[in-house]
C-alpha cells in the first residue's frame, strides 16, 4: 500500500492545501523497478472515498503492547510471532516509498501500528507487539537470531548471506564492503555514529526529522533526517542481497516489506523518535499545521480504510504501545581527532593537497575532494549556539534514485595517510545514503539536500574561531553530482 505515496501524494496536480493529503487512489497504478524490469502491483483495493473512515485513538482501557528487543525474546514469543508472519504472508505483497522529508517518522509509525494490530488479530492476541532490532546497542549489533532459521516464517532467503550469520557484527556506516576490524573498533564506530545522529548532529527538529514537504512542493531538494539517512538506510543495504539485480529484498524499498526483519528494523527507528524527545527540552515535535495535518490512509485490522493524520501519532503511549527498556551506551561516547589542529587551509597547502574551489561546482563526485568553505559567524556564545545550530549544507545532490548511493563528509581532515575520516573520528561530519526506490518509467534523476549539524564538531576540533572550514567529500558507492557547499544557521 505504501507505494502509492511515492508518486501520487507528491503530485502537485492533486494538491489543494499545504499539508500532504492522502493520494487519489483512483490514480494508483503499477510501478517498475527499472524501465526494462518487471512491474510491481502496489495498489490497495479501493471502493471509493466514501468508504474511508477517520482514525481514532485506541481505547485507554486497552492493554499496552510492549515491543521487546529482538535479541531478548523467549521461545513462546517466537512461536507466536512466527505464526502471525506465516498468516500475513498469505496476503498480497505491498510496497513503501515515503522518504527524504519530515513525514518519514510519522508515516512509518502509523504503518507499523496497523501492521502490528493486524498480526495480533491474525493470532487472536490483542496484546501482541512487534520486536525491535536493538542495533544501537552492542548486544543487538548483528542480525537477530530469530530471523536466521531457514525453517521459520521469519526467515528470508534473499538477504546478504554473510550478514545473515548472527555472529557477524553490523556496521552502521556500511559502504557495501566488509572491512575487517576488531569487535571493539566496530562497536566504537557504531556508538559514535549513533551519538552523532541522535545527539550532537540532531539538535534541531529539521536535522532529526528531515526537511518540510508540503502539498504542491516538488519532491526534489528535500532532505532526510539524521536517523533516516543513517543508520536506517545503511541497515537496509547491509541486509539486502548484493547478488540480486536490485539488492532485494531489504536493499530496495519496493521489496523491503517482503522481509519480516523490515518491521523489526523500523520498530527501532520508531523507538529513536521516542528517545530523541527525552534528550533535552528543545527536542520536541514540529508544531507546524502543515506537518500535523498531513494525512495518509491505511487498512486496519478490520479491513477498514482509515484516514490518519500526523497529529494522531505523536505519542506512542496514546497508541497503546511502548518499548522494552535497555541501556543506551551511545549517549556519552566521545570521538577521537585523527590529528592535532593546525592551520586549516594552510595545512592542506603545506601538504600540497589539491583543494577544489567553490567555483568548480556543480561537479560529479568521482574522487575525494576538499573544499575551503567560508563561515558566516565565529566565536559564538553558548546562548547563541543554543539558539542557532551551525550546519553544513550540501546542495543539489543529483543521482539516479534507482541506485545505491553513498558519500561521506568530513571537516578539517588534515590527516594525509589516505584513510578518510570515519564515525570513530572527530572529523567525521556525516554521510549521505540512498536506498534504491521504485520509480515511474522515465522518471528523471532525483535531487536532494544534505544538512549536517556541526556546532559541537567545530568545538571538538578547536575550530570555532576559524573563518573557514575545509570540507572533504568522499564518494563511497554509486555516481552522484554535487551542486555546491555552504555554511548556514538554523533555529528549528
Amino acid at each position: 500500500m505504501g507505494g502509492i505515496y511515492g508518486s501520487a501524494a507528491l503530485d502537485p496536480s492533486i494538491a489543494f492545501a499545504d499539508p500532504i493529503q492522502p493520494p487519489d487512489l483512483t490514480k494508483c497504478g503499477p510501478a517498475s523497478v527499472t524501465t526494462t524490469g518487471p512491474t510491481v502491483q502496489c495498489c490497495p483495493p479501493f471502493k471509493g472515498p466514501d468508504n474511508i473512515i477517520d482514525f481514532k485513538l485506541p481505547s485507554p482501557r486497552e492493554r499496552v503492547r510492549t515491543r521487546p528487543a529482538a535479541h531478548l525474546v523467549d521461545k513462546a514469543y517466537i512461536k507466536k510471532y512466527e505464526r502471525a508472519i506465516q498468516l500475513m504472508r498469505s496476503f498480497p505483497e505491498t510496497g513503501l516509498q515515503v522518504h527524504f522529508s519530515w513525514i518519514f517518522f510519522p508515516f512509518h509509525r502509523l504503518y507499523l501500528y496497523f501492521f502490528e494490530r493486524i498480526l495480533g488479530k491474525l493470532i487472536d492476541d490483542p496484546t501482541f507487539a512487534l520486536p525491535y532490532w536493538n542495533w544501537d546497542s552492542p548486544p543487538g549489533m548483528n542480525m537477530p537470531a530469530i530471523f536466521t532459521d531457514p525453517n521459520s516464517p521469519l526467515y528470508d532467503p534473499i538477504r546478504n548471506p554473510t550478514h545473515s550469520d548472527p555472529s557477524f557484527m553490523l556496521d552502521l556506516d556500511w559502504s557495501r564492503e566488509d572491512i575487517v576490524v576488531s569487535p571493539e573498533e566496530q562497536i566504537k564506530s557504531n556508538l559514535n555514529l549513533m551519538n552523532t545522529q541522535m545527539v550532537s548532529g540532531a539538535k534541531k527538529r529539521t536535522l532529526f526529522f528531515g526537511t518540510p514537504l508540503k502539498a504542491g512542493d516538488a519532491a526534489a531538494n528535500t532532505g532526510q533526517g539524521s536517523i533516516e539517512r543513517s543508520p536506517h538506510m545503511n541497515i537496509h543495504i547491509w541486509t539486502g542481497d548484493p547478488k540480486q539485480a536490485h539488492t532485494e529484498d531489504m536493499g530496495n524499498f519496493y521489496s523491503a516489506g517482503r522481509d519480516p526483519i523490515f518491521y523489526c528494523h523500523h520498530a527501532n527507528v520508531d523507538r529513536m523518535w521516542d528517545l530523541w524527545k527525552t534528550l533535552g527540552p528543545r527536542r520536541t515535535d514540529f508544531t507546524d499545521p502543515d506537518w500535523l495535518e498531513a494525512a495518509f490512509v491505511f487498512y486496519d485490522e478490520d479491513k477498514n480504510l482509515v484516514r490518519c493524520k500526523v497529529k494522531d501519532c505523536l505519542d506512542s503511549r496514546k497508541l497503546n504501545y511502548d518499548y522494552q527498556k535497555v541501556p543506551l551506551p551511545w549517549l556519552d561516547t566521545k570521538r577521537t581527532p585523527k590529528a592535532k589542529k593546525k592551520t586549516l587551509a594552510n595545512a592542506f597547502a603545506t601538504k600540497k593537497r589539491e583543494l577544489t574551489p567553490l567555483s568548480a561546482f556543480p561537479l560529479v563526485l568521482n574522487k575525494a575532494i576538499s573544499v575551503v568553505v567560508p563561515r558566516g559567524k565565529r566565536s559564538r556564545t553558548v546562548v547563541e549556539k543554543e539558539e542557532e545550530e551551525e550546519i553544513l549544507v550540501v546542495e543539489g545532490i543529483e543521482f539516479d534514485r534507482g541506485n545505491v548511493v553513498k558519500f561521506d563528509v568530513a571537516l578539517n581532515d588534515e590527516d594525509d595517510t589516505g584513510v578518510p575520516a570515519g564515525p570513530q573520528d572527530t572529523e567525521f561530519a556525516g554521510t549521505f545514503v540512498n536506498v534504491p526506490h521504485r520509480e515511474k518509467q522515465g522518471a528523471p534523476s532525483f535531487k536532494a539536500v544534505l544538512r549536517l549539524g556541526i556546532t559541537d564538531l567545530l568545538e571538538d576540533l578547536g575550530a570555532d574561531d576559524d573563518d573557514t572550514v575545509v570540507v572533504t567529500l568522499v564518494p563511497k558507492v554509486g555516481e552522484v553530482k554535487i551542486g555546491g557547499l555552504k555554511i548556514d544557521y538554523i533555529t528549528d
